[in-house]
């Protein structure tokens, strides 16, 4: 078996769940299986002493299928 990992971000107004739900579910509708998903990193932009985004760095793996495409 051969996988691949790569690096994402997602970034969401709510929580840093949703920023990482987020970067998987768009990341999920051109790479399928993804089956592991680390969180790398998480920031936050803050205004007026506020936190206003999250962002995360997540790296996801996925297996690499056998299949030639053309």
């Amino acid at each position: 078996m051969v996988e691949k990992t790569i690096d994402l971000t997602g970034i969401s107004a709510n929580s840093v769940e949703e920023a990482v739900q987020l970067a998987i579910s768009r990341a999920g509708v051109t790479i399928k299986g993804i089956h592991t998903a680390n969180i790398v990193d998480i920031s936050a932009l803050v205004e007026a002493n506020k936190v206003v985004r999250w962002k995360v760095r997540v790296k996801v793996t996925f297996q690499v299928k056998d299949e030639l495409h053309e």
